[in-house]
């Protein structure tokens, strides 16, 4: 191995994400993660590797290196694995074309014109159907009939590692009936995976999802942060507004399809059946482990939550087909998140609103402090591998820091 790459690291020879990263005299470019390294792009291409123009390596976004499709993105990737393991290949004797992670500032890494995000997790829908509207009848009608979705800001979604300020907004106190407004008192995070799109359709074109993965290439792990104050009062009836668009927080690390394709699952059944265009056939749904910390200021992280991407009752590919099916464009960049993803059991619920149970379940830090939601000066940090014998893909982590409001 010409690098090497720690023992269950999640940046393995089987994943080599794409990102985009800078150091004190590099500026951003392109960067493959190989465990504790980055292969530079740029670097990498003046050896005339590459049989295209390799120009889109020095951009500070992945966008056009996307654009060239997905023959050449997996043949870069698929080149780089057999680099790596031969002593005698371009990579061998350049340590200059490695920096160290720890050396390194992560950017965002596309260029994000539009973001969705769904509301795919069955067992999420049914918790805050419990909470909000009905416990016999926690789902609304149309749930189990389409991934339902709402177009969400793209220009506050930034990179793990930027603080995030606390929103103010309008609430409504319990037994008032005029509402005030100041910061949100129940601030919350939501554990979700992106997917970023890696291709153009026009306006009338629509996407199967029996091409959709053409269409996707790669995912992140997504911190949809939530004002849930702000949300009760607001969402009534065009749903999230203020209470979600003030930021949301993403890994700088894309994982490739190709990357996870030893970690597909079937997906739950779906009754009652689908319309025909949100049929599909195979595995499309991955078996990838998630896990929430919350780290209170100079105290040790406490996991409150640990979940599975498996358990998305809506799959990717039926949420794309979903998206298009009115002919609606998609853009290289675009991206969609899931929607929270929470299991079955009160541990894996993945928002505080369910953890704690609307504030009526404190949830115990290791510090002895309790959370019913986030507090300033906390930490949340998502983590995500799969593995499948000694085969580990990760995604890292994404992780931000609580500022109070202004």
């Amino acid at each position: 191995m010409i690098i090497d790459i720690p023992n269950n690291s999640d940046f393995s020879i089987h994943n080599l994400p794409f990102g985009i990263f800078s150091t004190a005299d590099r500026s951003p470019r392109a960067g493959v993660a190989v465990g504790e390294h980055i292969l530079d792009l740029a670097a990498l291409a003046e050896h005339d590797v590459f049989d295209f123009n390799t120009a889109v390596f020095e951009k500070d976004v992945l966008n056009d290196f996307i654009s060239l499709g997905k023959d050449i993105t997996k043949r870069v990737r698929k080149n780089i694995q057999y680099w790596l393991q031969d002593d005698y290949s371009v990579l061998a004797g350049k340590p200059e074309l490695f920096v160290k992670q720890s050396d390194a500032q992560m950017h965002m890494p596309v260029y994000v014109g539009d973001y969705t995000d769904f509301y795919s997790s069955i067992e999420h829908a049914t918790n805050v159907g419990k909470m909000f509207r009905d416990p016999e009848n926690a789902l609304l009608p149309n749930w189990k009939h389409i991934p339902v979705g709402y177009h969400g800001r793209a220009s506050s979604i930034v990179v793990s590692g930027q603080p995030i300020r606390r929103p103010n907004g309008q609430t409504l106190p319990k037994d008032s009936k005029t509402p005030v407004f100041g910061p949100s008192q129940r601030l919350d995070f939501e554990l979700e995976m992106g997917f970023i799109c890696g291709g153009n359709t026009d306006m009338g074109d629509t996407v199967s999802t029996q091409n959709a993965e053409d269409h996707i290439f790669g995912l992140v792990l997504f911190n949809d942060w939530s004002a849930r104050d702000i949300q009760k009062w607001e969402y009534v009836p065009l749903g999230p507004f203020l209470a979600k668009n003030f930021a949301s927080s993403i890994s700088p690390w894309i994982v490739t399809l190709e990357a996870l394709e030893p970690f597909r699952v079937a997906g739950p059944t779906q009754e009652p059946k689908v319309l025909p265009y949100l049929e599909y056939e195979g595995q499309k749904n991955y078996d990838i482990d998630l896990e929430v910390g919350i780290s209170p200021e100079g105290a040790e992280e406490t996991v409150v939550c640990k979940s599975n991407f498996k358990y998305m009752y809506w799959n990717m590919a039926q949420q794309l087909a979903h998206h298009t099916v009115n002919g609606c464009n998609i853009n290289v960049g675009d991206m969609m998140a899931s929607g929270t993803i929470s299991g079955n059991e009160d541990d894996r619920y993945g928002s505080m609103l369910e953890l704690a149970w609307m504030g009526t379940k404190p949830v115990a830090m290791k510090d002895g402090s309790e959370r019913k939601f986030i507090q300033d000066g906390d930490t949340v940090t998502i983590r995500g591998y799969a593995q499948k014998g000694d085969i580990r893909v990760g995604f890292g982590e994404v992780s931000a820091k609580v500022l109070p409001a202004k």
